[in-house]
């Protein structure tokens, strides 16, 4: 038996489909892109499906279709407003916003002027918003909101090209539009077919664990092949008349940028929600079909429907638990045709009294939902499962489009992240590094020749930093960051995901950052779950009290053992965690200890919780 193989789908040799893999060659399924820009799915709409109800805006508890020709009517004459406004072609423009409606018409409008997009988030601080609008000369921005300008006002005496404001809140875009009157459709069909295939459409700067964020340069190329062929793969999500979801997750992070963009093209009836406080109520009255989210979302639906169940009753609580190991084990036979008679019993009788009331909070017509961003996890995926919501995890980062893998309802394998997206290979390096390429693949870092060659090799492989192993089906299993594997004082290599995305599915941990880096054991800072907290403790009987008593109390602490001792049953020994010291206060976007996306900027607490990762060590 060979110890590599390649695989490319439909030529798997009988020899080696059963050896582990070292690369996978997924071919393109949608026809090759010859010319045009992301702009074209646009007219494409407009033309051949004008009535179609692409996006829906909220208004007040109802929402307000807009279909593809009202879309595109307001698309151009907010580009002619911006050409009118002297925006030349290749310029960048930022859009420092939440995740709203207005985020989308003026990202294609850019697009229509010929010139860039440049995304901030909209947590971002005055300082990553002078770096961000420096580095790429931003000459014109979209704000959200007058709070939102005031970030920017502390650091516009640094930006002096930055010389266009415009604020969603003050009805920026029907002033554009109304300034654009003068601008002919001859001149603005000339910038809208202005930028070619392998121009820049946009520049995202990476979140960034650690440094200064790079910008990641995407080409129009990118997106439209990675757009076709994932509608590909994905009819269920993006082929089916019906098909809408809710867009939470921020538009300036690639994962929900790539996904509107392919529900856009596939004509899915999209909405918006820059609330996330608001979620569970816009999904009772938008009835999305799927949804998009990071696996942290997933975990906090899970956790806060066993933890209200719990302080109902013992009996609604133990009734709960019931549901959840049955809907695990369902999904776990189901995935061999294995469930027997008694348990399909058991699981129909669980739909009726909670899996339907769970589906119902999110809407009622969800099947189907995107995960991405970190590990899922194979117990949330089959809990998911069971409930009636396929999770298709995939996986990608920002220099890959987002998705370069995914798993699809017709080929899927909870506790990976799915084969690659047509036209995608996935090589396994001698190290287990993932190396991947592609039509995905971007263009480089903007004004980082460096940092871009660092990354891409000179055959055009970008090496993702990530560890990881391919099945002999070709499904991807990250296990672990190649900079963030430990070696402890004992030379054990420890993958730190492995047991902090399991002790995050505790109800009563927030977060968790494990450390043992050239010392004697492994352990771990964990944070606690405040908004779960409260009932929590009035369910084992524990006083309510101040964060700064309770991460001392001695019950508190054992909840946390308990959190700690599960996690421990996915490794060994030499790598489970020994010690760990509670945190006063969780780890947020706000105080700089989580990224956009909700990656723990490891380096930056180890330095500045150093004095409590010393104490575990005495």
């Amino acid at each position: 038996m060979p110890t590599t193989a390649t695989l490319e789908y439909g030529l798997l040799d009988k020899e080696v489909e059963d050896a582990p893999m070292r690369e996978v060659v997924e071919p393109a399924l949608a026809a090759p892109i010859l010319a045009g820009n992301l702009t074209d799915h646009v007219e494409e709409n407009a033309a051949t499906h004008p009535a179609h109800t692409v996006f829906a805006k909220a208004d007040g508890s109802a929402w307000a279709p807009v279909s593809a020709v009202e879309f595109r009517d307001q698309v151009r004459a907010v580009a002619k407003g911006l050409i009118a406004d002297g925006i030349k072609a290749g310029d960048r423009v930022a859009i420092f916003s939440r995740t709203v409606y207005e985020w989308t018409v003026v990202d294609y409008a850019i697009w229509y002027a010929g010139a860039i997009s440049v995304p901030i988030y909209e947590t971002s601080s005055a300082e990553q918003v002078e770096w961000m609008m420096s580095d790429a000369k931003v000459v014109a921005t979209f704000f959200e909101t007058s709070r939102v300008v005031a970030t920017f006002e502390d650091v516009a005496g640094n930006l002096p090209e930055m010389t266009n404001r415009y604020v969603f809140a003050e009805d920026a875009l029907g002033a554009l539009a109304t300034r654009g009157h003068e601008i002919y459709d001859e001149v603005l069909e000339q910038r809208r077919t202005h930028a070619k295939l392998d121009d820049v459409a946009t520049i995202i700067y990476t979140s960034g664990t650690t440094g200064r964020p790079k910008g990641c340069m995407l080409t129009h190329h990118n997106f439209m092949a990675e757009c076709d062929n994932l509608i590909q793969i994905l009819p269920e999500v993006f082929g089916t008349p019906e098909a809408s979801t809710l867009l939470f997750l921020p538009l300036a992070h690639v994962f929900g940028r790539m996904i509107e963009l392919a529900m856009f093209r596939g004509r899915v009836t999209i909405g918006h929600c820059p609330n996330p406080s608001a979620l569970l109520k816009q999904l009772q009255s938008f009835k999305p079909s799927f949804l998009l989210a990071v696996p942290r979302v997933f975990e906090k639906v899970f956790n806060t429907a066993g933890t209200n169940a719990h302080k109902e009753s013992s009996i609604k609580g133990k009734l709960f638990d019931r549901a959840a190991s049955i809907a695990i084990a369902y999904s776990e036979a189901t995935e061999f045709g294995k469930a027997s008679p008694v348990l399909k019993a058991q699981h129909s009788l669980f739909d009726k009294l909670v899996y339907r009331k769970l589906r119902t909070a999110m809407g009622g017509r969800v099947t189907h939902a995107i995960s991405g961003g970190a590990s899922l996890g194979a117990r949330l995926g089959h809990f998911y499962r069971g409930l009636g919501i396929v999770i298709l995890e995939g996986y990608g980062m920002t220099e890959t489009t987002a998705g370069a893998t995914v798993n699809r309802p017709q080929s899927l394998k909870i506790g990976t992240v799915g084969r690659p997206v047509p036209g995608t290979s996935v090589r396994i390096a001698d190290d287990g590094e993932v190396l991947l390429s592609g039509h995905h693949i971007f263009k480089g870092y903007w004004n980082n020749e460096t940092a871009t060659a660092e990354l891409l090799s000179s055959d055009g492989w970008l090496h993702s930093g990530d560890i990881g192993e391919l099945d002999a089906d070709g499904f991807l299993r990250i296990t672990g960051r190649k900079k963030e594997i430990l070696v402890t004082a004992g030379g054990k290599n420890v993958a730190p995901a492995v047991l902090e995305d399991r002790l995050r599915a505790h109800p009563i941990i927030s977060q968790c950052v494990v450390v043992g880096d050239a010392l004697p054991y492994i352990s771990a800072l964990v944070t606690l779950d405040e908004d779960a907290l409260p009932a929590i403790l009035e369910s084992h009987g524990i006083a309510a009290t101040s964060i700064d008593q309770l991460i001392n109390n001695p019950q508190v602490r054992a909840l946390v053992q308990a959190a700690v001792n599960d996690a421990n049953k996915a490794v060994s020994n030499s790598e489970a965690i020994k010690k760990f010291v509670i945190l006063p206060h969780d780890l947020t976007i706000d105080n700089g200890y989580l990224t956009p996306k909700l990656s723990i900027k490891r380096h930056l607490i180890t330095v500045d919780f150093a004095e409590q990762i010393a104490s575990m060590y005495h």
